[in-house]
């Protein structure tokens, strides 16, 4: 499998995706605007709808600017105002039904 990299703020669509259902491309790590920059490994994640559903459950932590997601690694990279809890960003990650590995950086 390829490496994907997806952001919210700027998705790029291609023709192909690692199972084509959602249309979503690579996109770029979070911009230098966020304050504080966090990443965390999450398991269980295979597609864009899955990068879709844990960035869209992140968003929504208060601070939350950027997400940025390795598929190919699991890694997340988190760009916020404000530091982030690893147990609400835990059960962010558990609403979108996926597990959060652990904080690797931030």
């Amino acid at each position: 499998m390829s490496e994907t990299t997806i952001t919210v703020e700027s998705a790029a669509t291609e023709t192909s995706s690692c199972c084509g259902s959602c249309g979503t491309g690579a996109g770029q790590a979070p911009a230098a605007e966020s304050a504080l920059t966090s990443v965390f490994q999450v398991t269980g994640m295979t597609c864009g709808h899955c990068v879709s559903s844990v960035t869209a459950e992140l968003k929504q932590l208060d601070g939350v600017t950027e997400v940025a997601v390795d598929l190919a690694t699991g890694e997340v990279t988190v760009g916020s105002t404000l530091p982030l809890a690893d147990s609400d960003v835990a059960a962010a990650i558990d609403e979108a039904g996926y597990e959060l590995v652990g904080r690797l950086a931030g």
